[in-house]
């Protein structure tokens, strides 16, 4: 299909998509043309909180740990916040960063941000001074909000930069924290920003320092890429407790609000606390990332009885591979409700697993949703399409950036863009994701990708988790390393474990050493830091 026939087709289809979930209201064409001025004026994060504030809902936005704040509420404190920073000599086309976990004051600093044109690093919570010191002057942050809790990290930096604490009090006095700095500023509408806002996000960082990849290319359409395949709707309440400073989380909040829901944010998360949120706000959807999932499920039948989640609709989990057994689990203990998003970074949205696709292949990525697409290539750059077959995977969505912060870009062919994952296509045209393209080990000149592996140790009522290398071998180049977590009083059996795993796979996937350890490494966004493994592993150590 030509280029422009299938940019009319995807914007066709993301439109009717929008009109069934009830993104534009019908048959208010006033407050609806109103919606389309306001994300024209202040792009679609803060633009659809100042329509829904001017066309009069009534409904709740966000609730956190202080308490509830209405979408008039949150339009009038990042209208103030917009004042005090414009005072304080933050000015549109500026670089902002932010710290901080899920609570009202990271929604304000990106409502403020956007109506204020400003460019807005979201940090990773996980990071260490080094890190932040890196990131801040890579992308030439000039003025920093963060929690109080990071006060040790935001040290790291100029005081000229650590300016505002989104959470908490500064006992010097030096850092003014955002409930001081709304006092007294004027509530009414900001004027329109010479440019749009956007955001930054950072890679995960686990081979290495994170990349930053911008997200300005954001229009209301790519909420289509959502709504196309979950059934999120107009007025529900959501659960938040993927961080929002990742993909996953802002992606969600954005939804949410665009479709006037409630905002429900854990600050940090604890998977009875989230199921406790989910009872007591009547929840349709709870956001999570996998290993959250898995420490849900871990919690047992008796203990997820305890809370009624009849009212959940969707559990929305993404960042990383969902593993075929996390699955059935999650199924068994909440009903066939589980949809799997499959992207990255980069490419942000490539497919969707819904429950009916989940109860059909447990572990699959699913289909692309409208306006996205997805191909498999070989190394020769060569389109694969026979199913079975293993590729590189690529993708095209309208939220794809146009490359990292510091010039770089990944691979492109025809249009799309590199995961930097491989996969292959099942016969019903299901995507499954195989592992990321580096981790391949060879071994004995059979190529072997840790992620299945990995998969068959964790279906294992004994491991709660598996994570496989390559270690560099004399004879066969390099063998395979387990480390695994078992579960309480389970044995640790490293010959049991080997001799599972001949039983299922072929012998040269069967690792040669199974190391046990209380808790695999993992960054605040809950993926696997490999690398770390390796390191561990490393005689240079």
């Amino acid at each position: 299909m030509p280029g422009a026939l299938k940019k009319v087709t995807d914007n066709l289809g993301a439109a009717r998509v929008i009109l069934r979930a009830g993104l534009v209201p019908i048959p208010r064409a006033d407050r609806g043309i109103y919606s389309i001025l306001s994300v024209d004026r202040y792009g679609p994060f803060a633009g659809v909180v100042h329509a829904h504030a001017r066309n009069g809902l009534d409904a709740v936005a966000v609730v956190d740990e202080r308490g509830q704040l209405t979408y008039a509420e949150l339009e009038e404190l990042s209208n103030a916040l917009v004042r005090a920073w414009v005072a304080d000599g933050v000015t549109p086309g500026s670089v902002m960063g932010a710290m901080c976990r899920n609570h009202r004051g990271l929604v304000l600093a990106m409502l403020a941000a956007a109506k204020a044109g400003t460019k807005l690093v979201l940090m990773n919570t996980g990071f260490a001074p080094p890190q932040l010191m890196d990131v801040a002057a890579r992308e030439q942050v000039r003025a920093f909000v963060y929690d109080e809790e990071f006060q040790e990290v935001a040290d790291a930096l100029p005081a000229d930069v650590r300016r505002y604490l989104s959470w908490g009090e500064d006992p010097s006095g030096r850092v003014r924290a955002l409930d001081e700095l709304v006092l007294d500023r004027p509530t009414d509408t900001v004027p329109r920003p010479p440019t749009h806002g956007s955001f930054v996000l950072l890679t995960s960082g686990t081979t290495g320092t994170p990349k930053g990849a911008p997200r300005e290319r954001t229009s209301a359409l790519s909420a289509a890429q959502f709504l196309d395949r979950i059934p999120l709707r107009n007025g529900q309440t959501m659960v938040m407790a993927a961080p929002a400073f990742h993909g996953t989380g802002l992606s969600q909040v954005g939804v949410a609000l665009a479709l006037g829901q409630t905002v429900v944010m854990q600050r940090n998360f604890d998977p009875e606390a989230a199921l406790s949120l989910v009872a007591e706000n009547r929840a349709d959807t709870l956001v999570v990332v996998p290993t959250m999932l898995q420490r849900i499920v871990d919690l047992g039948a008796e203990t997820v009885a305890k809370y009624d989640t009849s009212n959940l609709k969707v559990i929305f989990a993404a960042g990383s591979a969902l593993s075929p057994d996390l699955c059935t689990r999650t199924t068994e203990a909440f009903g066939h409700v589980l949809y799997n998003l499959y992207g990255s970074t980069e490419v942000a949205v490539a497919t969707v697993a819904t429950p009916a696709e989940l109860a059909e292949a447990p572990g699959t990525a699913g289909r692309a949703p409208v306006t996205c697409h997805v191909e498999l290539y070989d190394d020769a750059g060569t389109r694969i399409t026979k199913p079975g077959r293993i590729g590189r995977i690529f993708v095209s969505s309208g939220l794809s950036f146009n490359g990292y912060t510091d010039g770089h870009d990944k691979e492109r062919i025809n249009g799309l863009l590199c995961t930097g994952d491989v996969g292959h296509f099942d016969e019903h045209g299901l995507l499954f994701v195989d592992g990321r393209d580096d981790d391949m080990i060879v071994s004995g000149g059979e190529n072997v990708y840790p992620l299945e592996v990995e998969n068959l140790l964790v279906a294992r009522p004994d491991v709660l988790e598996a994570a496989v290398i390559g270690v560099e071998d004399t004879e066969f180049g390099h063998r395979l390393k387990a480390y695994v977590v078992t579960a309480a009083g389970a044995p640790r059996d490293e010959q049991d474990l080997k001799a599972y795993v001949k039983t299922h796979l072929a012998r040269y996937k069967v690792p040669r050493e199974v190391v046990f350890l209380e808790e695999l490494p993992r960054n605040a966004t809950g993926k696997l830091m490999r690398r770390v493994l390796i390191e561990m592993d490393s005689p240079y150590t």
